[in-house]
């Protein structure tokens, strides 16, 4: 009996990318990317990981004691993948670069298939959001003034230059 068309090779599926919402903790909840030092690194390791085209990320924010991201990724990269990449290489560049020796990383990470686009505009807007929630900013603008990239620049910040 031949296969039925909807199981065909994932190579010939017109579209595999996904698009995740994902929220990585540092380890008990310490506010280590609070420094502007350790939010730049963050945001540097993103970018290198969208320049080598690992992901397409679309947003992010970078808070004191977690990271969310909203991320597209090919059929060749699991979200698995991708979120290790992050940490690895977070992890990694922090101990080489700036000396800390600590715990970094909560174990796993939680993440939410965004499958339409009421869903992807839903999680820009709580990535937008975070920070005013937390008390950091009054608004969304004023929160990325005081962190290392601008509005304009965040959206754009991750892309490659």
């Amino acid at each position: 009996m031949a296969k039925p068309s909807r199981n065909a090779d994932s190579r010939e599926i017109l579209s595999s990318s996904r698009t995740f919402f994902a929220t990585t903790k540092t380890s008990i909840g310490r506010a280590l990317l609070q420094s502007e030092r350790h939010a730049n690194l963050m945001i540097d390791v993103l970018r290198s990981y969208v320049a080598a085209k690992k992901f397409t990320l679309h947003d992010f924010v970078v808070m004191p004691d977690h990271v969310h991201v909203l991320m597209t990724l090919d059929g060749t990269m699991s979200i698995e993948k991708a979120m290790q990449l992050i940490k690895g290489g977070y992890s990694f560049r922090l101990q080489k670069e700036l000396g800390y020796t600590g715990e970094i990383w909560q174990r796993g990470f939680s993440e939410v298939r965004v499958d339409d686009r009421a869903s992807f505009l839903a999680h820009r807007d709580y990535i937008d959001q975070n920070p005013v929630k937390a008390g950091l900013a009054r608004t969304p603008d004023e929160f990325l003034i005081a962190q290392p990239t601008s509005g304009k620049q965040k959206h754009a910040g991750a892309k490659a230059q």
